[in-house]
Order: structure tokens, then C-alpha cells, then sequence
């Protein structure tokens, strides 16, 4: 027993090690990209990249050889991600995927194994599943209404501003901003009409956002209650 419990403590500072590390190099990666790094900065970055691609990729093979089947790993959502992680590095493909390793810090919640963020994960999910069948009916409406918001304000704008909405498709942008609330004023109407649309497209956008946020709220709270 107090080996099992010792194999735990040294993984869980495992992860913890190498939630740190992912942290760190996505941080690096982005100082990587301010213009006219003095030196010894650039050195001290690709020193970095380095060592951490060599700890990612003896992480990848060790999890790959433990595997069994060890198919299974290489082929799931985390294998595919710790697998993007390393191969850019070595095969220089000019496309820099390194924030994927984001992802990696997902996998914390199941090697990590505390116990308060798995009960959370499972109300969370517990949750979705009440509630799934409302969401996939709110999701149809919500891309219904999104049409036709793009073709109410294209036919109270288009003569109008013939460059901005010139047609639907160049309206969806409009109407997705505005749903949403977000608005972020590069397109807006200018017509009485279309201020009038916007109006109303503006208080259904408003119970876009709250009926979801309600819905998941209930069943949330139902999923504490059940357990």
C-alpha cells in the first residue's frame, strides 16, 4: 500500500511538473514572437524548446509503450495531441502547432485524480446529458434565426450600403455580432428600417444568451442534488 501511495504522490508531481513546464513554454512562445528580441533571448528560447520537446517526446513513448493495447493511446484524443506537440519540431514544417499543447493540460483532470474535480466534471456532464435534447432544439432555432437576420438586414440595407451588405452571406457577419450582443461596429445599419430590425434582433440575441445559461443552470443544480 504505502508503495501505491508513493507511485501516486510521484505522479501527481509528475503533472504537476509538467503542467508547469506547458505553462512555461507557452509563455515562452509568446515572448518568441516580440519583434527584436535582445540577446541572449532568442538562444535561451530554442534552449528551452528544446529541453521541453526532449521531456514531451520520452513522455509520448513512455505512455506509448504502456500502452495495451498501445493503439489505443496513439490513436486517442491525447495521444494525437502529444503527438502534434513533438512532430513539427523535428520535422520543421514551418507551421508552428506548439499551442496545441494546451490541450495536454486537459489530461490533469484524469492522471491527477482529485477527487473534487472529478465529482465537478461529472455534474458537468451529468448536466449536458439532461439537458441535450434542448440544447440541439436550441442550436436549429438559433441558426434559423441567424438566417434570417442576415436576410431581414440585407434587404432593409442592402441599397443603402450595397459594400457592407452586398449580400446575405456578408449580412451572416452582421447578424452573428448582433445576436450575440457583442456589436462590434465595423457594420451597422443606417436606415430607420434597419435600426428598427436591429432593435428586435438585439432582445431575441439577449434570450439567446439567457435561455441556455437557465436551462444549464437547472440541471446543474439537479446534478448536485442527485450527486
Amino acid at each position: 500500500m504505502k508503495r501505491d501511495a508513493d507511485g501516486r504522490i510521484l505522479l501527481g508531481r509528475w503533472d504537476y511538473a509538467m503542467q508547469t513546464l506547458i505553462v512555461l513554454n507557452l509563455i515562452a512562445f509568446a515572448f518568441e514572437t516580440q519583434p527584436n528580441l535582445p540577446e541572449p533571448w532568442p538562444v535561451i528560447f530554442d534552449n528551452f524548446e528544446l529541453v521541453t520537446v526532449i521531456l514531451f517526446t520520452g513522455e509520448y513513448l513512455f505512455r506509448l509503450l504502456m500502452a495495451r493495447p498501445r493503439s489505443a493511446y496513439a490513436f486517442s484524443f491525447f495521444g494525437i495531441i502529444d503527438l502534434l506537440a513533438i512532430v513539427p519540431y523535428f520535422f520543421a514544417l514551418g507551421i508552428d502547432l506548439r499551442t496545441l499543447r494546451a490541450f495536454r493540460m486537459l489530461r490533469l483532470f484524469s492522471l491527477v485524480k482529485l477527487a473534487r474535480y472529478d465529482r465537478a466534471i461529472r455534474r458537468y456532464h451529468q448536466a449536458f446529458k439532461m439537458i441535450r435534447e434542448e440544447l440541439v432544439l436550441f442550436g436549429t432555432a438559433a441558426l434559423i434565426v441567424l438566417y434570417l437576420s442576415s436576410v431581414g438586414i440585407y434587404f432593409c440595407e442592402h441599397k443603402a450600403q450595397p459594400e457592407k451588405f452586398a449580400s446575405v452571406f456578408d449580412s451572416l457577419w452582421w447578424a452573428i455580432c448582433t445576436l450575440t450582443t457583442v456589436g462590434y461596429g465595423d457594420v451597422y445599419p443606417i436606415t430607420a428600417g434597419g435600426r428598427v430590425f436591429t432593435f428586435f434582433v438585439l432582445m431575441v440575441g439577449l434570450g439567446f444568451i439567457t435561455i441556455p445559461t437557465g436551462l444549464f443552470a437547472s440541471a446543474l443544480a439537479k446534478a448536485r442534488d442527485i450527486g
